[in-house]
C-alpha cells in the first residue's frame, strides 16, 4: 500500500506516517506537561525542525546540480526529497545536547521521541512487509494514440518506468517535464506514460497545447492498470526491472532529483 484514503484526499503512506508520528510525540509531551509539569515540547519541536532541515539539505547537496539550476525548487518539498537517516540522526543529537543539563526533561523527551519513532519505523516496516515484492508486470493491453493496442508484456527486457497520469491532475502535469528529461538522459531505460480513463482526443489536445513530444504515450480508458497495481491516486510511478518485476513505486509528484535516485536504484538491480 502506497497511499491512504482520507475522505476525498489520497495521502502517501510515508507522509501519513510522518504526520502521525509527529502528532503522537507532541501528544505524549503534552501529557507530561499537564500531569507532571515537565514541558519537553520546545525541545521536541527544535529536534523536528532541525532534523527536517538537515534531511532536506543533505538530499539537496547530493543533487546540487539539479537543484542549483533552479534554486526555488530547493524549498519545494512536495517530492519527499529527504535523507531520513541524516534527519533522524541530527534530531537525536540535538535532543541529547539540549537536555544534557536538564535532567528532569530527559525522561519525557525520550518517551515522546520513542513513541513517535515507534509509529514511523513500525508503520514503515509493516507497510513494506505487507507490500508484495517482485510482482510481475500485469498482462494489460493499452492503446497507442494511433489506435493500435500493445501489451505491457512487450516492454519487458530492459528497465521500465511506467507513469500513471491524467490531464486533469496538476501534479501529473508538473512532473511531466522531469519525466521527459529523465527519459532523454537514460536511453537504457524504457518510459511508458499510461493515461488513466481519458480519450485519445483529450490526450492529444493536452500534448499539443503544451508542446510535449514524447514517445510511448498510451491510454488505458478502463483504468485497468490502476486496478491491477492497486494505484489509488495519481500520479503513481512504477519501476520495473528488466525481468518485468516491480522493484519500486512512488505515489505523488516526482522532482528530477527524486526521480534520478529511483532510476539509479532501479539500474542497480541485477
Amino acid at each position: 500500500m502506497d497511499a491512504v484514503q482520507l475522505g476525498p484526499f489520497v495521502v502517501p503512506v510515508q507522509v501519513a506516517l510522518l504526520v502521525t508520528s509527529v502528532l503522537l510525540a507532541n501528544a505524549v509531551a503534552a501529557w507530561f506537561r499537564k500531569s507532571r509539569g515537565l514541558d519537553a515540547s520546545p525541545i521536541l519541536w527544535k529536534m523536528i525542525l532541525i532534523g527536517f532541515g538537515v534531511a532536506r539539505l543533505i538530499f539537496v547537496l547530493r543533487h546540487y546540480d539539479l537543484y542549483f539550476s533552479n534554486p526555488i525548487s530547493i524549498i519545494d518539498i512536495r517530492d519527499g526529497g529527504f535523507d531520513s537517516l541524516a534527519g533522524f540522526a541530527t534530531a537525536f543529537v540535538v535532543g541529547a545536547e539540549l537536555v544534557r543539563r536538564s535532567t528532569a526533561l530527559r525522561r519525557p523527551l525520550a518517551i515522546a521521541t520513542l513513541a513517535g519513532c515507534a509509529i514511523f519505523f513500525g508503520g514503515t516496516f509493516l507497510n513494506q512487509a505487507l507490500t508484495p515484492v517482485g510482482v510481475p508486470i500485469p498482462a494489460v493491453e493499452v492503446r497507442r494514440l494511433d489506435g493500435s493496442t500493445v501489451s505491457l508484456k512487450n516492454f519487458v527486457g530492459r528497465p521500465l518506468v511506467i507513469n500513471l497520469w491524467a490531464t486533469w491532475c496538476p501534479p501529473c502535469r508538473r512532473e511531466m517535464p522531469a519525466l521527459n528529461s529523465a527519459r532523454q538522459a537514460h536511453p537504457e531505460v524504457e518510459f511508458l506514460f499510461v493515461n488513466q480513463g481519458e480519450s485519445v482526443e483529450t490526450v492529444q489536445t493536452y500534448l499539443a497545447a503544451y508542446g510535449l513530444q514524447m514517445p510511448n504515450v498510451v491510454i488505458d480508458p478502463a483504468k485497468q492498470l490502476s486496478t491491477r497495481t492497486g494505484s489509488s491516486g495519481y500520479p503513481t510511478t512504477l519501476f520495473y526491472d528488466a525481468n518485468g518485476r516491480l522493484h519500486l513505486r512512488h505515489m505523488g509528484e516526482l522532482s528530477r532529483a527524486t526521480l534520478e535516485e529511483k532510476i539509479n536504484r532501479l539500474l542497480e538491480v541485477r
